[in-house]
């Protein structure tokens, strides 16, 4: 999509590869490789806080999409089950809408990952 003003474009000072850790100041970030919604998608995982920041990995009762470039359903199902994995209490905050949590998500990310299948029949 095209903004209505020029973006200049981002060059990485590296790239950041599965189990990196972040640190500025006190926050201690974990990086999760989690694509799905991109082939580079990641999560960054604060365990000490118990929060999550999922990118467009996971939202509140959604997944990213997958039908752009470098979208991938398996890998994003892959994904979810991953986090799914993670402590239910740990807040979840999307790289865009509201926040949720684990816990909050389990059910239909088990859902998912069972039918094997990026679709869901709402309860």
């Amino acid at each position: 999509m095209a903004a209505p003003f020029p973006i200049p474009a981002v060059i990485p000072t590296r790239d950041l590869q599965e189990g990196d850790k972040i640190t500025a100041g006190e926050i201690n970030l974990l990086v999760m490789h989690t694509p799905g919604h991109t082939e580079g998608s990641i999560s960054l995982h604060d365990r000490a806080a118990g929060i999550l920041y999922s990118g467009d990995t996971l939202f509140q009762g959604a997944w990213g999409r997958t039908d752009l470039s470098g979208g991938d359903d398996a890998a994003m199902i892959a994904s979810l089950a991953r986090l799914a994995t993670l402590d239910p209490a740990t807040r979840v905050i999307p790289g865009h809408g509201h926040e949720t949590r684990i816990g909050d998500e389990s059910e239909w990310i088990a859902r998912v990952v069972q039918s094997g299948a990026l679709r869901m029949e709402r309860r």
